[in-house]
């Protein structure tokens, strides 16, 4: 895989991430622990598409 193409699945995956975290932050009854963890998938993504595109 290039990385062109790396970098495209891994924004692909932050979007997906971000649509996931708003929608489980609309719904009542999800854990504030699921919450931080799927943020903290999207914050380690975002790094390596920064690392990546630098």
């Amino acid at each position: 895989m290039s990385v062109g193409a790396h970098l495209e699945e891994l924004k692909r995956k932050h979007e997906t991430l971000s649509r996931k975290v708003e929608e489980v932050q609309r719904s009542p009854g999800t854990s504030d622990v699921t919450i931080r963890e799927l943020k903290k998938q999207k914050l380690l993504i975002k790094e390596e598409i920064a690392r990546l595109d630098a």
